[in-house]
């Protein structure tokens, strides 16, 4: 029992980890979203400001490859750990979730590789960032949405285990 109640306390943790690195996301797509703004409010783009775009965009795929590498990781621990606990049916549910969150990193991954600014007009720029923002905040909604109710199944497991 107590070694179950230490891989609850030890998801537990993590989950408030994993939610700090995705507000991340969030904050590099609202780096993103200020020079987009930045672009609107000055017809004439200078080069600078391209860099500047390209050097978020580098930041938020840095950001998007250490969420997917923590989350594969977080997620492998708790599919093994967890089994024992939730038994076969959850565990399979547990696993559709966690496949779920990875397919749409991966789809984040795959928009941010493929958006390159350079020679856009304005209308496509805004359909990439429209897209960029889509992706992030869908994978946002999803980790907590997840985790909450992880969280919930475990601090109802532990109280099943404590009484």
């Amino acid at each position: 029992m107590t070694d179950q109640l230490v891989i609850i306390d030890k998801i537990t943790k993590e989950h408030h980890s994993i939610r700090e690195h995705v507000r991340l996301i969030g904050d590099s797509l609202n780096d993103i979203e200020a020079l987009f703004s930045l672009q609107r409010a000055h017809a004439g783009l200078t080069q600078a400001s391209v860099e500047d775009l390209a050097s978020k965009r580098l930041q938020l795929q840095r950001v998007l490859n250490q969420i997917d590498e923590g989350l594969r990781n977080h997620f492998a621990y708790e599919e093994k750990s967890l089994e024992s606990l939730f038994g076969e049916a959850l565990t399979k549910a547990l696993k559709h979730e966690h496949h779920e969150i990875r397919t749409q990193i991966e789809v984040a991954k795959e928009i941010v590789a493929e958006t390159d600014l350079e020679g856009l007009d304005q209308k496509e720029k805004l359909s990439s960032k429209s897209s960029l923002q889509q992706a992030v905040s869908s994978i946002c909604q999803s980790v907590e949405q997840h985790a909450a109710l992880e969280e919930q199944i475990l601090r109802m497991l532990r109280k099943s285990l404590e009484g």
